[in-house]
Formats: structure tokens, sequence, C-alpha cells
């Protein structure tokens, strides 16, 4: 079999494409890479490693000690006997149930303190890619309008240069219109370049694993995504924010109750074995701390002002929350009311004076710099657009950062 040469060329088209082409990502490819490669991820992983080696250190008993003294002894009474003193001791220091129960209360209300404040930075990081990765979205579909205005202001200017030099258009057209290309291939060139800046910070928020070049694929989310006021109100609670610091207040809980029992932590036994010449003696004893120069009030009191202060900003937490979220559901629905306003009549009408001009221009009815002016206008609606369709679905992410729950797919 003989290949022809155009089917040779289109095969090595197709492989050098798939070979050497820059891979393409999706937002759940972005996701799952940063979830393998991001340090902030190692950073979540060490935390809750410490914590939780905080329960088993919580759960560790005291270690015995071992005590062995020697000697030479001398006694007065006859004959004189000179032989060699020694004793053994052995002593166990043993904390009280409540105390153990305590400290291990405090890992295990640490562990949940940890465990909260990582879902809120894993949730950060997840939206923060997401931003990202609709920014870039949002910058590409920029450059598509840019390259498509390119393009026609390029052909509109060919068609000027035409007719100024067969004499039917005056100079000043060609000018205007070489000023409109200048500025079209302006805007352009700015997009690419917003496009590679936003790629960049995207990649730093993935990690080592992201390749330096890339593409993405993706759309925006539907306009029509409907958000009650009293749903949202209902899932204030289930705020990061807000889960830390409840987490935190256990913690202080338990911290107190530790500090009351470690008054009296514990007793310590006691065993040993002393040697004398001609005498042996085995003891057996018990130790009890008394809490009669130290009553631990000031780590009592200390833990009882860190409680109150987490509760104090626990209450300023909720209503600032509140005033974050009123302001945020404020930003959406004056987003989707834009958005919907553009996609139900601007955008149509932007396009069909755009039409009625052009047509005008064509048949020597409106001049080159109407029609250029009516291009310009079509252009800023259609940019104002997908500005406001950004804004509208920042607006949702800062209330699902706020929340800490999903609200658009």
């Amino acid at each position: 079999m003989i290949l022809k040469p155009s089917t040779f060329v289109a095969l090595f088209v197709f492989f050098y494409s798939s070979v050497f082409s820059d891979p393409v990502f999706t937002l759940e490819d972005l996701i799952a890479m940063a979830n393998e490669s991001n340090p902030v991820i190692d950073v979540i992983q060490a935390k809750e490693d410490a914590a939780k080696a905080g329960i088993t250190v919580a759960e560790q008993y005291l270690n015995p000690s071992v005590g062995l003294t020697a000697g030479p002894s001398k006694t007065r009474m006859q004959p004189i006997v000179n032989d060699k003193y020694w004793a053994v001791g052995i002593s166990q220091p043993l904390e009280f149930s409540d105390v153990r129960s305590a400290r291990k209360e405090i890992a295990e209300s640490n562990l949940k303190f940890v465990d909260e404040v990582n879902k809120g930075t894993r949730i950060g990081l997840m939206l923060n890619i997401k931003s990202a990765f609709y920014n870039v979205i949002h910058n590409q579909e920029i450059l598509k309008l840019a390259e498509a205005d390119r393009k026609v202001i390029q052909d509109i200017r060919d068609r000027v240069e035409l007719r100024v030099d067969v004499g039917e258009s005056a100079r000043y057209e060609l000018i205007k219109a070489d000023t409109e290309l200048l500025a079209a291939k302006r805007d352009a060139q700015a997009s690419k370049l917003r496009i590679q800046e936003s790629k960049f910070f995207l990649k730093g928020l993935i990690g080592n694993k992201m390749p330096d070049t890339f593409e993405l694929t993706g759309v925006f989310p539907s306009s029509d995504i409907d958000i009650s006021k009293s749903e949202v109100t209902e899932l204030i609670a289930n705020s990061p924010r807000l889960k830390q610091l409840k987490a935190a207040s256990s913690v202080y809980e338990n911290k107190i109750k530790l500090e009351k029992n470690l008054v009296n932590p514990g007793l310590t036994l006691s065993a040993g074995i002393n040697q004398d010449p001609g005498i042996r003696n085995y003891t057996i004893g018990v130790s009890i701390p008394l809490p009669i120069w130290n009553q631990r009030k000031g780590e009592i009191n200390q833990a009882s002002a860190n409680l109150r202060e987490v509760e104090a900003t626990y209450e300023q937490q909720t209503l600032l929350l509140r005033r974050d979220i009123d302001a945020s559901y404020q930003r959406y629905l004056i987003a989707k009311e834009q958005v919907m306003t553009f996609e139900e009549s601007l955008l149509d009408q932007a396009e069909s004076v755009l039409k009625v001009v052009e047509s005008a221009y064509r048949f020597g009815e409106r001049g080159i710099l109407e029609y250029l002016d009516a291009q310009r206008t079509q252009r800023a609606v259609r940019k104002d657009y997908l500005a406001a369709r950004l804004d509208y679905l920042i607006s949702i992410m800062e209330m699902e950062q706020l929340l800490g729950t999903k609200i658009m797919e």
C-alpha cells in the first residue's frame, strides 16, 4: 500500500499534535492534581498526624523509676564488722482516672479543631483553584472576542483602503480604520498577556506536577442557579470559621477540667529492699502530693480567660459572617440580574443594531465612523456581559467559601 503525500502529511500532523501538543486539563483534573502535589495538602496531613499523635501521648502511662544505692557499712558493736550496704527501690507514679480522661479529651478535641482548620484550608484551596480556573476561561473568552474583532476590523480596513484608492472615500476614513485596527491588535495582545498571567497564578496553586505550558477546557456554569436567602441563612452554622471556633472552645473547656484535676493529680507507689549488715528490710509505701502552696489557680484562670475569648470571638464572627453573607448574596442578586439582562435583551439588541448599521454601510447609507462605532458598542456589550458573568460566578464562590458548602456544580 502506497500512501499519498497528502495522507502522509496528515498522519504526520496528527502524530505531532498528539505527542507534542500541550496537555489539556479540566477543573476536576486540576483539583485531583492539587490533592496530590500541592504543599498545602502535605501541611494539612502533617497537622492531622501530629494531632493523632497527641492522643497517643495522652493515653501513655508514666514510666516507673528504679533506684540502686551501695557502699561500705560499719557498726560500733563488738566485734567490729565491716560489710557492704545496698538498697534497691522502685516507684510508679499513677495518675487519677479523671486526669487521664481530661488529657485524652483535650487531645481528641484538639484533633477535632485541627480537622476543622484543615477542612477550611482545603475548601479555601479548592475555591481558589476554581476561581483561577474560571478566570483563565474568562480571559480565553475575552481573547476570542478580541481576535474576532481584529479580523472584522482588518476586513473593514482593507475595504476602506480599496475605496480610498478608487476615490470613493476620504483619506481620514482610512486613518480612522487604521486607528481602530491598532486598538484591536492591542486588545488581543493584552488578552494573551492576561491569559499567561492567570495561568501562572493557577500553576502556583496546583503544585510542581503542573506543567509549564497547558490548556484548559471548560464552560461557565449556567446563569439560572437559584439560591434562596433562607437556605443560605440555614447554612451559616456549617461555616468553617464558626466550626473552628466551636472546636477551639471545646479544647479550652477540657483544659479547664484538666487544670482543676491536676490539683490532686495522683499518687506514687513505691517498694524497696534495704540490706544492712545482718539485717534486710522490705518496704512499701504510698506518697500523695499536698496542694498547699500551688493549687493551680493561675493555670485555671488562664484557661478560663482563653475560653471566654474564644466564645466572644465566636459571637463576633457570627455577626461578621452574617454581614459578609448578606453582602455576597446581594452581589449575587445584582450580578444575576445583570447577566439575565444581557442574555435576554442587550446582546441581541447590540447584534441587531450592528447588522442594521453594517447593511447601511455596505449600501453607502452610513459612513465608516458610524459602522466602527456600532462595532465598538457591540464589542463593549459583549465584554460587559463576560465581566458580569464572572462577577456572578465570584459572588457564588464567595458564599461557598463563607459557608463551606458547595452551591454550584
